[in-house]
């Protein structure tokens, strides 16, 4: 098991992609083989994985109000 990463900067982009649904089947397929392999990549992907479970826990979701999200609408088309 390799005990540091080259890749660790990619490594957490991709752990983010992943964690927020937004990575390929061959990145996941990727990144699956590479944390057999390395440990400091499997320790990020859990320290990432439980921030996200925490941070979306605490947070509220609110429903934007229609005056905002029409204001919104409106500078995006100008």
């Amino acid at each position: 098991m390799k005990e540091s990463c080259e890749h660790q900067a990619d490594c957490l982009k991709r752990i983010q992609a992943i964690l927020d649904g937004g990575a390929t089947d061959e990145e996941k397929e990727h990144f699956k083989q590479h944390i057999e392999i390395c440990k400091p990549c499997i320790d990020m992907y859990h320290l990432e994985k439980c921030i996200k479970e925490a941070l979306q826990g605490k947070v509220e979701k609110k429903c934007c109000p229609e005056k905002i999200a029409a204001a919104i609408r409106t500078e995006i088309t100008k």
